[in-house]
């Protein structure tokens, strides 16, 4: 997940002492510069691919990440499951590489390389020392441009991911996300899971995802990022030569997705059942959130920390510390284009369902009646701060940030200044949220031993 050197003396880093003279093309800015020598950079090249790298002084390793904007929202009910399907074929070999030679040539030196899909983007990420970094880029480069996706590999890698979804299925913390999703957006691309279904997966043919590949993974949509001990310049070299032509582009979509893919401001269903037969049900209450451009998301941020983000929230001290009904009891807010989600995650034994359910009611109510304490806003927001300083001391938390910052957001913005909008947060701006975010309307999705006229009963 990452790639080091050993010099920093502006010649470069990883292997430029041994690399060609850089031809560097594009147009390049500086977007950050930190006290301890750190620096941010980014370039758009021809063709609309864009290369963000972040040198951390201190660390012999690098991660560098190629983002592609397309995931399981950008599917139909029939491709359902193609962009994470997709992701697990390419590492089955390019028309250069095995499968095996992809692998071993990582393994000999002790880097990692792996990949994962989300709901509107998939990733694929290399950590290794510095000076293996283009050896990382390459394999990811060839990844994906050059995939053969051929068809006996599309048949062995359909069982791979039939078993991963019997995995999710085995295990219910996981399973009601899934449904949490669907009963909250229906039959939508951000209702429907990233894995797709049983039936979905089965259908795919061959030319349904290698046509996904070559229709979706285009220059425009893709950002390289690297974390570590990194050059820009040598960045944009390597990135140059792995990527070649191949991915020009003669067309330039909007970056940035706008959200307007018919989600509903309102839950689909009120309830979500999978009937199984556990030692805990596993429920998720919430509602329809804000999107990830919503001025308000930061004093979301501080009020999801107070209400349910850690030992001290409002949840955790009523439901477990002082009733002990639950072990695992919290909140969560995910943002995407246009939209989002707020929810609380509780698991207990099926007979104290009704009351923890009645307890997480009556906890937002009243966060929503009377807002927080400056207190709780106080430590929300040195909560926020602290996780995320800490969460960024690694190259690979730090590729992570400016992948999904150029590809989501459309700017980077410098930690400083992340941290002077969580400061600038108000117990009236949180209050605000509260009030709204806490009387939409809500979906309740349920794994566990209840049928559907139990369910009725824990909707009210």
């Amino acid at each position: 997940m990452t790639t080091a050197d050993t010099s920093l003396d502006g010649a470069g880093v990883g292997a430029a002492a041994a690399a060609p003279t850089p031809v560097v093309v594009g147009h390049t800015e500086v977007l950050d510069v930190d006290e301890f020598g750190g620096r941010v950079e980014r370039t758009e090249l021809p063709g609309g691919l864009r290369v963000i790298t972040e040198l951390m002084p201190g660390v012999l390793s690098a991660t560098v990440g190629i983002w592609v904007g397309v995931g399981s929202r950008d599917e139909t009910p029939v491709l359902a499951g193609s962009s994470h399907f997709l992701e697990h074929l390419l590492f089955k070999g390019t028309r250069s590489r095995t499968a095996l030679e992809i692998a071993t040539a990582m393994d000999a030196v002790g880097g990692e390389m792996n990949a994962f899909t989300a709901k509107e983007h998939t990733c694929y990420y290399a950590n290794v020392l510095a000076s293996d970094l283009p050896l990382a880029v390459t394999l990811l480069g060839d990844l994906v441009t050059d995939a053969l996706n051929t068809a006996p590999d599309l048949e062995s890698e359909r069982t791979v991911v039939l078993e991963e979804i019997a995995m999710r299925d085995d295990e219910p913390a996981d399973a009601v996300h899934d449904l949490f999703a669907e009963t909250l957006f229906g039959d939508t691309p951000l209702g429907r899971s990233v894995l797709g279904t049983v039936g979905s997966i089965e259908s795919l043919t061959r030319e349904d995802v290698d046509g996904w590949y070559r229709g979706r993974y285009a220059a425009p949509s893709i950002v390289v990022a690297a974390a570590g001990r990194v050059d820009h310049r040598e960045v944009l070299e390597l990135v140059r030569q792995a990527f070649g032509e191949r991915l020009s582009g003669d067309t330039r979509p909007d970056p940035l997705r706008t959200g307007d893919d018919g989600v509903s401001t309102a839950p689909a269903r009120r309830t979500g059942l999978i009937h199984r037969r556990t030692e805990q049900t596993h429920l998720l209450l919430g509602s329809v959130g804000m999107g990830r451009l919503d001025d308000a998301r930061y004093a979301a941020a501080v009020l999801d920390a107070a209400v349910g983000g850690g030992m001290s929230s409002r949840l955790f001290q009523e439901i477990r510390e002082k009733r002990g009904l639950v072990y695992s009891v919290g909140s969560a807010l995910t943002h995407y284009a246009g939209t989002g989600v707020f929810s609380v995650y509780a698991g207990c034994a099926p007979k104290r369902v009704p009351e923890v359910l009645r307890l997480i009611r009556e906890s937002l109510g009243e966060v929503a009646a009377h807002g927080i304490t400056d207190d709780e806003v106080a430590r929300g927001i040195g909560q926020l701060k602290g996780g995320l300083v800490l969460g960024l001391e690694d190259t690979g938390s730090r590729m992570s940030r400016l992948g999904k910052s150029e590809l989501s957001y459309g700017e980077y913005l410098p930690v400083t200044e992340v941290l002077a909008r969580l400061d600038a947060v108000g117990a009236d701006a949180v209050r605000a949220v509260a009030a709204d975010l806490f009387t939409r309307p809500t979906a309740l999705a349920v794994v566990g031993p209840y049928r559907d006229k139990d369910l009725e009963r824990l909707s009210a």
